[in-house]
Order: C-alpha cells, then sequence, then structure tokens
C-alpha cells in the first residue's frame, strides 16, 4: 500500500476530471476538488480514496 500518491496536474480543469473520473470508477470521496490556501494560495486538489485504500491526490500549483 502507498497511503498517499499526489500526481501533479496542468490545470484546475484537469484535477476536477481526475476527481469525477475516480468517483464514477468507484473511489471513496476524501475531498471534493477546491483550493486549498493552507498549502499555499493556488493550491488546487481533488482527493479520492482508491479501492486499495490508498489516498490519490490531483494539484495543481497554477495560479487559478
Amino acid at each position: 500500500m502507498i497511503d498517499h500518491m499526489s500526481v501533479q496536474v496542468r490545470d484546475v480543469p484537469t484535477s476536477a476530471a481526475f476527481y469525477d473520473a475516480a468517483i464514477k470508477a468507484g473511489a471513496e470521496v476524501l475531498h471534493a476538488p477546491r483550493v486549498w490556501p493552507e498549502y499555499h494560495p493556488s493550491y488546487f486538489a481533488a482527493f479520492v480514496r482508491d479501492p486499495d485504500g490508498n489516498n490519490v491526490e490531483a494539484v495543481c500549483h497554477a495560479p487559478a
């Protein structure tokens, strides 16, 4: 088990699309796509849990 895996994506729509596809594929919702200002002002990410129990994140660092 990996526990937490983060994948950097090019833009906000790609992070949101990852989330939508993962949910449709049966992943558990951890955190819907949003800005996480506690990390930095342009940290946009979505988090799901895969069937193996890993926390998988798609993050975009580009300014919104």
